[in-house]
């Protein structure tokens, strides 16, 4: 039977973090003297009063979390989280419908990156800095952030990491799972703050410099900018942006070994690292030849762009120097690979991971050798660790429900009248949580305000479902998992 009293208590409690997120914004409002202000006033208080609600409704509950209530109230968060975090695009008018408000907050938290806005450089900076936070907020999760800054406010805190914690590899750097969370999140802190400096020194002003860092750090794309980094005609800027998506789409438990314990070469030893190094290698030379073949590019605008766009794709960030609808289309099918694919389990990109595809290459080079040799005991290493049977099984499972999510959503949105590359590039763009897409109606540097509303509220939860890991949200819509046996 589901604890229904622990799930609401919790809820209510991270109402609570996201007021104190809306009220940092409030106060922004007030001192760049914007008339948002109001908006975020009434947002704050309107979600501190239904997080004591909440609370109240969930008062002594027990501190005994269920695997089936960790599910539940990590997915009720995001939504509860994307319902509330809508309210200031609401209320303040930049975004009218309710639709549009939610798809732009989901897309925040769950670091996709696809807006709705056609005009970004006309929103309040108030707003914008929302949109960054939500980003920042969700690039390790909702529910992580909070056990790392209150363990106490979660209860169940081993089930619910789980259930959030992207990837197949759920590897904790620490026995105490709020330790793991303060190690992880300080490297997230120091990693944005760099970027940030080095981003200010570069030429950008104090409100874009942190902006940016939020969002390329989170790998998730938002921008203050309509060109988003193409803004600013900068190479130094560009080149940074790549480093720190490269970096952050990399596994945050490699980069703890490296920075703090000196273990430089476990970076070299992971096989996972290394299909994700050779993944942007490949595509970019890739790119790069065609840029200058078919488009004419200068060597090093070529590599630029190439390498930018690449880094961009694979690590789900989303952000752009150049509009990539506008390079041969041979280009689009690389860059739907890398969305494909994302970066590596245990950071803030998304996507299929590229741990998966480490073992599903194995799986099939096992099938291969059987073929020859029917009696082979051929084991799936990753690491040097053996994949247990039933982990590979999961992988399969989870590649068909993730085909399965993108040709559903695919066939919807032909049915609503978008074009077939659209259709197909926005069905992955949302599971893999990376935002631009390929099209002619709708290129990479477009905004996604065209879209029917039954089709937004599609994508949104296609957004939900994409960074949860797929299995875990389809989990909710069986009937097995509402029985109380």
């Amino acid at each position: 039977m589901l604890n229904w009293k622990i799930i609401t208590r919790i809820i209510g409690q991270l109402l609570y973090m996201e007021a104190a997120q809306m009220a940092l914004c409030w106060l922004l409002a007030l001192w760049y003297r914007e008339d948002v202000a109001s908006s975020f006033l009434i947002a704050v208080l309107l979600t501190l009063s239904v997080g004591s609600v909440l609370n109240l409704l969930g008062e002594r509950s027990s501190n005994v979390m269920s695997r089936r209530d960790s599910f539940l109230v990590v997915s009720l968060v995001w939504i509860v989280f994307s319902l509330f975090g809508a309210l200031p695009f609401l209320l303040s008018g930049a975004l009218s419908n309710p639709a549009d408000a939610y798809f732009e907050t989901m897309s925040g938290f769950s670091t996709t990156g696809a807006s709705l806005i056609d005009d970004v450089e006309s929103l309040p900076r108030a707003l914008l800095f929302w949109r960054s936070m939500t980003q920042w907020i969700g690039g390790l999760g909702i529910v992580f952030f909070t056990i790392a800054v209150v363990p106490s406010l979660v209860g169940g805190t081993v089930k619910v990491f789980s259930a959030e914690v992207t990837g197949p590899v759920r590897k904790r750097l620490h026995p105490r799972l709020s330790t793991t969370g303060h190690w992880i999140w300080g490297i997230y802190v120091m990693l944005t703050s760099i970027c940030s400096i080095c981003f200010y020194l570069e030429g950008m002003s104090g409100f874009d410099c942190v902006n940016y860092a939020m969002t390329v750090t989170a790998t998730g794309g938002f921008a203050t900018h309509n060109a988003s980094t193409g803004y600013f005609h900068n190479p130094a800027i560009d080149y940074t942006a790549i480093l720190f998506m490269f970096l952050c789409g990399t596994s945050f438990t490699l980069l703890y070994l490296a920075v703090f314990k000196h273990k430089v070469r476990e970076f070299f030893r992971n096989s996972e690292f290394r299909l994700y190094v050779w993944l942007i290698v490949i595509a970019t030379l890739f790119v790069l030849f065609f840029l200058m073949r078919s488009n004419h590019y200068r060597a090093e605008d070529a590599l630029r762009s190439s390498l930018f766009q690449v880094v961009s794709f694979i690590t789900t960030t989303g952000i752009f120097n150049d509009d990539a609808g506008k390079w041969p289309h041979v280009t689009w099918v690389v860059l739907c690979i890398c969305m494909f694919f994302g970066g590596c389990s245990g950071s803030t990109a998304g996507g299929f991971k590229c741990v998966r595809g480490v073992m599903l290459f194995q799986v099939l080079r096992n099938e291969f050798k059987c073929l020859l040799h029917p009696n082979a005991v051929l084991p799936v290493r990753v690491n040097g660790a053996v994949v247990p049977f039933a982990s590979q099984l999961t992988l399969l499972a989870f590649l068909t429900a993730y085909v399965a999510l993108c040709l559903f959503a695919y066939f919807v949105m032909i049915l609503r009248g978008v074009d077939s590359t659209n259709s197909m590039t926005i069905a992955i763009s949302c599971a893999s949580n990376v935002g631009p897409t390929l099209g002619l109606e709708i290129g990479p540097t477009m905004s996604w305000s065209i879209l029917p509303d039954d089709v937004k509220w599609l994508l949104s939860l296609l957004m939900l479902m994409g960074r949860l890991e797929i299995l875990s949200v389809v989990a909710l819509f069986t009937p097995s998992f509402w029985r109380d046996k």
